[in-house]
């Protein structure tokens, strides 16, 4: 992707995926997504990370983006691994998550086939004109999806909440959906009678025979446009099984590792962890948002994850770093803390990880 072309989708896409800042210091508005009780971290109308930091806001967004440090990205990154076509169902003591691309994962485990964070377009942007394009396609034909029974939506940002897709999955699986406070909102009155779990930070539901589905902290944010920051809630997810337990964080600052030490206490170890890798540079800017690769290593640990997968990397340019930068960062971060490689997995598109029994 040229100089000029990153530019270009940055008035649209910036504002509204990653700095959505305008609206900051203006006077407190009504929340059009979500009213409840204030809590430890919802204050009456916005919610935010307890004893951690605010998204920045639009002049440091300005700074940032004419830095002049962005690396180019390639305009195709194609995947050895497109194509895949997954099983029907997984069960037993299997876990299986194959990469469709960006934070978009197929979870089969106990039966059960989960969706995170679907997105099929091109673009992650609020138009189809302009915004971050997508350099590789998704690595499941969405035709070629096993049946679907339970989608993820971590938040609302357009990288992770895409509608289109929503139409078309429901339209195909009619799934059930699970989200955080106020994102129902935004997908819900676009499909046709939905069955949407909506969830608070430490709530729990039940999704299947020996299932649950609990949803926690991350470090992180919301916005769909200039006016709604924070006005619908994040979360990270833990998939409870007999196969044992799956931690899926979308997005997250590393936050002094806090929410990591909080879901050990909670839940005790990982099989896996489902970990962003991505999207980090300029750390000035980034920090409280997106972790690096070095950080996600250190995440793995504090939750006590057996195995790590890598996303949210290789399929859109978001922020400053070179596509394979996350690759080279991992590596040196698991040399470091001593971890083998194959422990900690960053999945290309189509590529399918079947996790080793803890």
């Amino acid at each position: 992707m040229k100089r000029r072309n990153f530019l270009k989708w940055s008035a649209i896409g910036s504002l509204a995926l990653l700095g959505g800042g305008l609206a900051a210091g203006r006077a407190m508005a009504a929340n059009k997504y979500y009213t409840g009780p204030v809590s430890d971290h919802f204050d009456g109308t916005r919610f935010f990370n307890p004893g951690g930091e605010a998204p920045k806001g639009f002049l440091n967004l300005l700074k940032w983006r004419f830095n002049g440090k962005s690396i180019d990205w390639p305009d195709a990154y194609p995947s050895p691994f497109a194509g895949a076509k997954p099983e029907k169902r997984v069960t037993g003591n299997r876990i299986v998550v194959t990469m469709v691309g960006h934070a978009s994962m197929l979870i089969q485990v106990a039966g059960l086939n989960i969706l995170t964070d679907p997105v099929w377009s091109d673009r992650t942007s609020p138009v189809s004109f302009a915004g971050p394009k997508r350099v590789n396609e998704p690595g499941i034909r969405i035709e070629d999806l096993p049946a679907i029974d339970i989608v993820i939506v971590t938040h609302n940002h357009y990288d992770h909440l895409d509608i289109d897709t929503l139409k078309r999955i429901h339209a195909a699986h009619r799934p059930r959906y699970i989200t955080p406070l106020g994102n129902d909102k935004i997908f819900g009155p676009e499909l046709d009678d939905p069955r949407i779990t909506v969830m608070d930070w430490g709530s729990k539901d039940y999704v299947g025979k020996n299932v649950s589905i609990h949803c926690e902290p991350c470090h992180h944010w919301s916005a769909r446009g200039l006016g709604d920051r924070s006005m619908a809630l994040w979360g990270a997810f833990v998939i409870e099984t007999l196969a044992g337990k799956i931690y899926h964080v979308g997005d997250t600052g590393f936050h002094e590792g806090v929410n990591y030490k909080a879901a050990q206490e909670k839940h005790g170890s990982f099989r896996l962890a489902i970990l962003p890798i991505g999207a980090y540079e300029p750390r000035w800017f980034m920090k409280a948002q997106h972790q690096n690769p070095e950080e996600a290593v250190a995440g793995m640990q504090l939750a006590k994850a057996s195995y790590a997968i890598g996303h949210h990397w290789g399929t859109v340019k978001l922020t400053d770093e070179g596509i394979e930068e996350p690759l080279a960062a991992l590596r040196n971060a698991l040399a470091a803390a001593q971890i083998k490689p194959e422990r900690f997995r960053p999945l290309r598109p189509g590529e399918a990880f079947d996790v080793p029994e803890a």
